[in-house]
C-alpha cells in the first residue's frame, strides 16, 4: 500500500463575481465576505470588507489581496491584514487602500479582491493518514470609482445598445459604468454572463439560429440582480 501525505493544500474553489446569492453576500464554506463586490469611491481613504467565520468550530488562516484585471498580483493597493487568523463563529474587517498612481476620471476600472481561507490543521489527528486539505479561494470585483461622473450607475443601464449581425450580438456600453449582464438570451437562446467595460463594446457568438427580441439583466452595486430589461437596437 502507498501511503500517500499530502502537505500542501490544494486550491478547490473559486466563488467569482458571477456566484451570487440573493442577499449579497459571498459565501465558501463557514467563511462568508460581507459583499459580492467592493464599490470604492476615488476620493475616499479606503474602502472595508467584513470577513466573517461562522463555523462553530474550525479556525481558518486568511490571505488577503487585490489582483489587477489580467490576474496578476498588483502593487496598487494595501490590503490589512493581508494574513490573519479567522477564529470560530467571529467577524473581522479587510481594509483596502489605494497607492496606485493617478486613474483615468471619466470611467471606472476594475480589480480583483482575492480572499483565500486555508482550515487550521490538527497534525496529532491526521497523523499517519491520507488527508487532502482543501483552500477555498473566493474572488469578487473591486471597481474603483472617480467622483463626479456624469451619470448615476443606477441609470447606467438604460443607455446600453444592442446590435445583430453576422451571427454575433454587439453589446455597446457608452457609460462610464461596468455593466455584468447576466440571463441574457436572444430570441429565447441563452448567452453566456459577460462583463462590459465602460466606452467599449463586445461582441458574443449567437446560437445557430438564434434572433429576435435581446433581454437581460445586470448586477447593481449591492449584488443584487435587477428587473428584466428589453435591449435596445
Amino acid at each position: 500500500m502507498i501511503n500517500m501525505s499530502f502537505t500542501k493544500f490544494v486550491l478547490a474553489l473559486i466563488v467569482a463575481c458571477g456566484s451570487l446569492t440573493a442577499t449579497g453576500v459571498a459565501t465558501a464554506g463557514g467563511i462568508g465576505l460581507g459583499a459580492t463586490r467592493v464599490i470604492y469611491p476615488q476620493s475616499a481613504n479606503q474602502a472595508s470588507l467584513a470577513v466573517t467565520n461562522s463555523d462553530p468550530h474550525e479556525r481558518y488562516l486568511i490571505q488577503a489581496w487585490v489582483d489587477d484585471d489580467n490576474a496578476h498580483k498588483t502593487r496598487d493597493f494595501i490590503v490589512t491584514p493581508p494574513l490573519f487568523a479567522s477564529s470560530p463563529k467571529s467577524e473581522n474587517t479587510l481594509r483596502i487602500m489605494y497607492a496606485g498612481k493617478m486613474l483615468p476620471q471619466d470611467r471606472e476600472t476594475v480589480y480583483w479582491l482575492n480572499v483565500k481561507a486555508i482550515p487550521a490543521v490538527n497534525k496529532e489527528a491526521i497523523k499517519e493518514k491520507n488527508t487532502l486539505q482543501l483552500a477555498i479561494l473566493s474572488r469578487i470585483k473591486l471597481f474603483m470609482r472617480p467622483d463626479g461622473l456624469k451619470m448615476g450607475e443606477a441609470e447606467a443601464v438604460n443607455h446600453l445598445r444592442f446590435k445583430q449581425s453576422g451571427g454575433r450580438l454587439e453589446v455597446i456600453n457608452p457609460t462610464p459604468y461596468y455593466e455584468t449582464l447576466v440571463n441574457l438570451t436572444v430570441g429565447g437562446e441563452k448567452l453566456p454572463n459577460v462583463m462590459v467595460p465602460p466606452k467599449d463594446k463586445l461582441s458574443l457568438k449567437l446560437p445557430s439560429g438564434a434572433s429576435g427580441v435581446v433581454r437581460f439583466q445586470t448586477v447593481n452595486d449591492y449584488g443584487a440582480i435587477t428587473p428584466q430589461q428589453t435591449g435596445k437596437m
